[in-house]
């Protein structure tokens, strides 16, 4: 595998860098100015540039089992993806944010399961979606309900966060909810009103 991921890497050296050496080059000279944060599950299975057809400069990402955004309490503990959020809003002045997150997520399911006892970090930090977990036996249907609850919980938890309730309030910035059905390849999403995630292939409820 190393020597296959050294080969990779001259593969874009030599193949495709040459193609885009200019737009490079701008978001050196120019800085980045991505208009999305996008927060996502670290699963392998999920390439953010893949599902949004972006590329370089385009998306501030923050990923991490099972997507979730930590309550924000103004500590000055070790949060990557509090300061991540608050660089995205506060410096780079993004307009949107997503919370995309996924079916069949190994996270979700370890709310229903026994964790090793030497995954001390993992245990707190799934802790912090319990909140989504429904007091009954995960059948798929369950897991699924569960992976959508943990979405919206965690746009929840971005309205708690001063720079973005402030800026969503003033209309210059807006949450988005998404669930990516990987079998599928359909991306649903939270629709406020009727308070279910809707996929995108559907008409926009009246």
């Amino acid at each position: 595998m190393p020597g296959d991921l050294i080969d990779r890497l001259r593969r874009f050296r030599d193949e495709y860098f040459p193609l885009h050496e200019g737009h490079f080059r701008d978001l050196v000279e120019k800085g980045q100015r991505p208009s999305i944060l996008f927060i996502g599950c670290s699963d392998s299975r999920i390439v953010p540039h893949l599902l949004t057809g972006t590329g370089p400069g385009e998306l501030f990402l923050v990923r991490n089992v099972a997507a979730i955004v930590p309550p924000y309490d103004g500590s000055s503990g070790y949060h990557g993806t509090c300061a991540a959020i608050e660089f995205a809003v506060l410096n780079l002045d993004v307009h949107e944010i997503v919370v995309c997150g996924h079916s069949h997520c190994g996270g979700i399911r370890a709310l229903y399961e026994e964790i090793p006892a030497a995954a001390v970090n993992l245990r707190n930090w799934l802790e912090l979606a319990r909140e989504a977990a429904l007091p009954i036996q995960p059948t798929n249907e369950a897991l699924r309900r569960t992976e959508q609850r943990s979405i919206v919980l965690q746009l929840e938890r971005l309205m708690n966060y001063p720079m973005v309730r402030e800026r969503v309030e003033a209309g210059k910035l807006f949450l988005h909810g998404w669930y990516y059905v990987i079998e599928d390849g359909e991306v649903q999403v939270f629709d406020l009103r009727s308070g279910r995630f809707i996929p995108v292939s559907d008409p926009a409820p009246p």
